[in-house]
């Protein structure tokens, strides 16, 4: 095996920790690194440890902001009445691009996965719950990547949501099976949205 110095080595390390980055592309990354002028260095490792300052998450739908205020939660043109649960933060970027959605949102903190430990109790549901009855929710849109821990986790909510007086929905049609939004079109995303039906 090859022995690079041991800073470098952690580099690599540090790269292949990125999802779908693997021995060759990390040692490709981090050789590209060490080319960089050390401004950009500087900066770069001056973003990266500015994170937890610059990057926060609202305490009641848990989505993304940059300041204390939550840009979906504050905004008084977002009807009150439907909600759109997402797994993860980035996700709502998706939906939002699909121009289609102009609710309130709610970010779960992840996928129900039995076999890794990931169970209900690390979700973000209580919250939802309480958000639910205190915005008069009418509708709940579950979104979620079309895969066994999505389904698993829709029907979970689907169960812990049926005393409730509301109209639950999934996205439709034009999502494939298995995939991911991380992959998917905004006018795929928006043909979803506008199709989506109870179940």
């Amino acid at each position: 095996m090859t022995k690079y110095p041991t800073h470098l080595t952690s580099i690599i390390d540090f790269f292949k920790m990125l999802p779908g980055v693997g021995q060759r592309s990390a040692e490709r990354y981090a050789f590209h690194i060490l080319d960089w002028p050390k401004e950009n260095l500087e900066n770069f490792s001056e973003v990266l440890k500015n994170i937890p300052q610059e990057i926060r998450f609202c305490s009641k739908c848990h989505a993304m902001t940059p300041k204390d205020s939550c840009f979906y939660c504050d905004d008084p043109k977002r009807a009150q009445n439907q909600m759109c649960v997402v797994a993860t933060a980035k996700d709502i970027f998706s939906v939002e691009d699909s121009l289609t959605y102009t609710g309130q949102y709610h970010v779960l903190g992840g996928l129900l996965s039995p076999a890794s430990g990931f169970n209900s109790e690390r979700l973000n549901i209580q919250t939802l719950l309480t958000r639910l009855k205190e915005l008069h929710t009418s509708e709940v849109i579950l979104v979620f990547d079309s895969t066994v821990e999505g389904d698993a986790t829709t029907l979970f909510l689907k169960k812990e949501l049926s005393t409730y007086q509301l109209k639950v929905s999934r996205l439709a049609f034009g999502i494939p099976v298995g995939s991911s939004l991380d992959y998917i079109d905004s006018s795929t995303l928006s043909r979803a949205f506008s199709g989506r039906q109870g179940f």
